[in-house]
């Protein structure tokens, strides 16, 4: 990637999270969401750590990945783990 991507990413990132009518806290539980339902390894990692710093409660991510489970079945159930293990649980 080139660093104009690389920055104008950064930016979209930036952006997207940003507080306005979501929160940050619930833009990063959709952003686990969508790591889990595609299959994003470093994605769970990262969001789910921000997630946290934002504020997400356990309990929360518990039921982030509920739904993750009910829209995709089994395979996020296996990513669902690697988002709680990020948790810190």
């Amino acid at each position: 990637m080139t660093p104009e991507t690389t920055a104008a990413f950064k930016q979209l990132h930036h952006a997207s999270l940003a507080p306005n009518a979501l929160d940050t806290k619930t833009k990063e539980l959709i952003a686990i969401a969508c790591g889990v339902s595609r299959l994003c390894e470093n994605c769970i990692i990262h969001h789910t750590k921000a997630a946290k710093t934002a504020g997400a409660t356990l309990q929360e991510l518990h039921e982030t990945l509920d739904v993750c489970t009910m829209m995709n079945g089994g395979p996020a159930t296996v990513y669902g783990k690697k988002a709680i293990e990020a948790f810190g649980v």
